[in-house]
């Protein structure tokens, strides 16, 4: 009994841990460059950053005040191997076995070290390291796994937009074949050690640098009107998750479909030239305010929808001392003496996600998604396989000897799928869209034993939409945490324990 008890207890445990596990949900992290005159000490910082309620916080090499301040505060550290180091640490196991010692070791775990960033935009640089950069990772890995810590602490290295060599549309994302010596392995490090692809990206940029091409709104999160990409028939809203959505596809080109992506620098400038004028406190808030909304709500981006997307905002602080235009030296959220560039509810609450509210459009009444009389076969067949593969929807009600397979056409199938599809994910005008083939109608087109889904019952917790996610999709990751699931995991346990004590 005893034995069986046990076993009963670890299931149960187990169970509870892996939930837990799956919905740890995205997070906003901060980067906290050091570039400048007069910044504060690393103990106020880390009080700074605390204040806020900030978890997570890179730095771009491994300085030991930065460490030591960050003791036994449950901020986690994504820590740097600067590009200057690269070369040493890729030529000599014994210099990344000593810096790991050195550099890590002394003040771990009390410093929650959970990145290694080896090299940072090294396609950017002016000197031509990038063939070092997987070497370098390779030896500090091991350097890692004589401690136990490969496991504990993740290896990567960041990359700016331009290791694209296209990014629109999305579905067309494709590497840089130049930069192919060094991609090619380092994926393949990245996909055998589950590390995940860093990325900067920059609407900020794209926008200043091609004004005729982008709008404003569209790079702020505040579209009113979306950009389709025409493969796909996705819809994107904003740039952001265009941009992200270009890295997935050229990951996936090279068939590293396992890789998840993470944003290690985004962000907008407060100040600029008198060219940049895009660059000010309101543009600013408004990116950060609905960046942080749009990925602690799990959205996802069109093509991952629900998909975990941990970001870092670009920076803690102005960086005086940089370079470049104006705006390079205003990117921070605080000035050095602590005080708020503008305001930023990190927590989320006080935002508004534009993806989520401007942009979705719902009836008060009942509605229905059904296929449209208009559409081609071909483009209603697309749009069927996508809804049953990367959409998420449950099709087995159109399978013979199903309720819903009669009358056996493309239209009827597509129609049910179609629905299932709209309402999973909030009865959303942009859910029922499919590039085209789409149509709502207020008519329940239930028919016999074939019973259309309504009002969004039934939601699934693998909902996509075209567009953007709605607010029951955004939440699908947050509600893991709701009391319902608890109450019940607990539950489960309690009777398990009785069951087997009687």
């Amino acid at each position: 009994m005893a034995a069986r008890f046990s076993f009963s207890f670890i299931f149960a445990a187990s169970l509870f841990l892996l939930l837990l596990d799956c919905c740890s949900g995205s997070f906003i992290g901060i980067c906290y460059g050091r570039n400048a005159d007069d910044l504060p000490t690393p103990d106020k910082v880390a009080q700074l950053v605390q204040l806020h309620k900030i978890k997570y916080v890179r730095i771009y090499d491994s300085n030991v005040q930065v460490l030591r301040a960050f003791a036994k505060t449950g901020v986690e550290l994504m820590i740097g191997v600067p590009n200057s180091d690269l070369l040493s640490f890729s030529q000599f196991q014994s210099n990344a076995d000593a810096w790991i010692k050195n550099s890590v070791l002394p003040y771990y775990p009390a410093t929650k070290v959970t990145y290694i960033t080896v090299g940072a935009e090294v396609t950017e640089s002016s000197y031509n390291t990038s063939s070092l950069v997987v070497p370098a990772m390779n030896n500090v890995l091991t350097a890692l796994k004589k401690l136990g810590l490969h496991k504990k602490i993740k290896v990567s290295s960041t990359h700016s937009l331009g290791v694209l060599s296209r990014s629109f549309p999305p579905s067309a994302g494709a590497f840089n074949s130049s930069h192919a010596h060094f991609l090619k392995p380092m994926l393949e490090f990245l996909a055998e050690n589950q590390s995940p692809f860093m990325i900067d990206i920059y609407p900020y940029y794209a926008y200043r640098d091609s004004r005729n091409k982008v709008s404003l709104d569209y790079a702020l999160f505040q579209a009113s009107s979306e950009v389709i990409d025409p493969n796909t028939g996705l819809l994107y809203t904003n740039m952001f998750d265009a941009q992200i959505d270009a890295i997935y596809y050229a990951l996936m080109a090279l068939n590293f479909r396992t890789i998840k992506v993470m944003v290690t620098e985004t962000g907008w400038p407060s100040k600029g030239s008198p060219k940049e004028k895009a660059a000010t406190p309101d543009n600013a808030q408004t990116y950060n305010t609905n960046l942080i909304r749009h990925v602690i709500n799990n959205t996802g981006t069109p093509a991952k929808l629900g998909q975990e997307l941990d970001v870092y905002i670009f920076s803690l602080f102005n960086e005086n001392r940089k370079p470049g235009l104006e705006s390079e030296r205003n990117w921070g959220l605080f000035y050095p003496d602590q005080t708020s560039v503008y305001n930023l509810d990190f927590t989320g609450r006080g935002a508004v996600d534009m993806t989520t509210a401007a942009n979705v459009t719902r009836s008060n009444r009942t509605t229905w998604c059904i296929a449209s009389s208009k559409a081609s076969e071909i483009d209603l067949q697309n749009a069927l396989d996508w809804a049953c593969g990367p959409g998420n929807v449950d099709c087995t009600a159109v399978q013979p000897s199903q309720p819903c397979f009669e009358p056996d056409n493309l239209a009827s199938h597509a129609s049910y799928v179609f629905n299932s599809y709209y309402q999973q994910n909030g009865a959303s005008d942009v859910a029922c869209s499919f590039g085209g083939t789409g149509v709502k109608i207020d008519k329940d087109p239930s028919y016999d034993n074939c019973i259309y889904m309504r009002d969004g019952n039934n939601k699934t917790s693998g909902g996509n939409t075209r567009a953007m996610s709605s607010t029951s999709s955004s939440q699908q990751k947050g509600i893991c945490y709701s009391s319902i699931s608890i109450y019940l995991l607990v539950t489960c346990l309690f009777i398990l324990l009785n069951i087997e004590q009687s």
